[in-house]
């Protein structure tokens, strides 16, 4: 079964940090590119971050840009999130998904991340 997990989350005070990590399965899905999107209270989903899995390269939402990186492990199929100088608006409900080769795209459960002032 193709699932995506996410991991970490959670509160941190403003200009603080945080991780977030997705893994990808089975260890046999190819991937096209993995990204990370986010909902904050009141508002529609947004992009934030995307990472090609092949080049490497990524791509960021102007408001996160030199904040947030985004990185990959090819190997263990996993992607990570690395968030610095948050700020209260970075709270929303955060997604990771995969977009397989070949297939619809594979979300992962929702995590919480919640930045107080």
């Amino acid at each position: 079964q193709e699932q995506v997990v996410e991991s970490g989350g959670g509160l941190v005070e403003a200009g603080g940090s945080l991780r977030l990590s997705c893994v990808a399965s089975p260890r046999s899905l190819s991937i096209a590119d993995m990204a990370w999107s986010r909902q904050a209270p009141g508002k529609e989903r947004e992009f934030v971050a995307r990472i090609n899995w092949i080049s490497g390269s990524t791509n960021y939402a102007d408001d996160v840009k030199g904040r947030f990186t985004i990185s990959k492990d090819n190997d263990k199929n996993t992607v990570v999130l690395d968030m610095k100088s948050l700020k209260p608006e970075d709270t929303a409900i955060y997604y990771c998904n995969a977009k397989p080769l070949v297939g619809l795209e594979i979300w992962g459960q929702e995590t919480q991340v919640t930045v107080s002032s």
